[in-house]
């Protein structure tokens, strides 16, 4: 688990499951992507018995194997129910330190936040990284509020010292502004999930994410 949290130092993009807007289905969006290069796997999953996320968890734990990060959404119980690398969490869900103490020393916890303030005390609480949200304006989630602009992002980037992962409105025109703007890694929903070859989109993604790394 140690050598998957260092990881996230170099990942390029995070898939974050939506079940609501795949056009193929969960499990096959995270088969493309993995297969595509994608080392950072969030389970999301709004809807549905516990049973079913157990079971739709399992199938994507085996996929991401030794290739990827795999964290589960919110769902601390599901995430110890299959072993998963560690959890994201919201601004309102369970404490850092009360999931640290459920799920242990090893396991990676993301905390979602929206400006510098959170960002350092979501460090301070012991996260492994920060999902910053939203970048710009989304309808992926409706209460993710106005974007905050990736010139946003260096000020968070430069107040702490776990990686910073971008999320919120991103797609192919806007996604080289975000990682200028020092993002470490960052997230495209529908961008990616609404395709017809998620492989194809997400391989597009990271191809551009390095080569705007390599040009700064």
């Amino acid at each position: 688990m140690n050598t998957k949290r260092s990881l996230l130092e170099m990942i390029d993009f995070y898939l974050v499951t939506d079940s609501g807007l795949s056009k193929k289905g969960t499990v096959s969006d995270v088969k493309c992507a993995v297969a595509a290069g994608c080392r950072i796997v969030q389970y999301r999953e709004k809807s549905g018995s516990t049973k079913d996320m157990i079971l739709e968890a399992s199938q994507i734990k085996k996929l991401c194997g030794n290739e990827a990060i795999f964290l589960v959404n919110d769902r601390i119980d599901v995430a110890l129910a299959v072993e998963a690398d560690g959890v994201h969490i919201g601004q309102d869900d369970m404490p850092i330190d009360i999931a640290r103490q459920l799920l242990g020393p090893d396991k990676i916890i993301g905390l979602t936040v929206h400006n510098i303030e959170e960002a350092i005390e979501a460090e301070r609480e012991g996260a492994d990284y920060v999902g910053l949200s939203p970048i710009f304006d989304t309808s992926t989630k409706k209460d993710a509020g106005n974007g905050i602009g990736p010139e946003s992002i260096r000020a968070v980037k430069d107040a702490i010292s776990i990686p910073v992962i971008a999320i919120g409105g991103i797609n192919k025109e806007n996604c080289v502004s975000v990682v200028r703007g020092g993002a470490d890694s960052l997230v495209a929903i529908s961008a990616v999930v609404c395709s017809e070859d998620v492989e194809r989109e997400t391989r597009s993604f990271i191809d551009t994410i390095r080569k705007t790394k390599l040009d700064m």
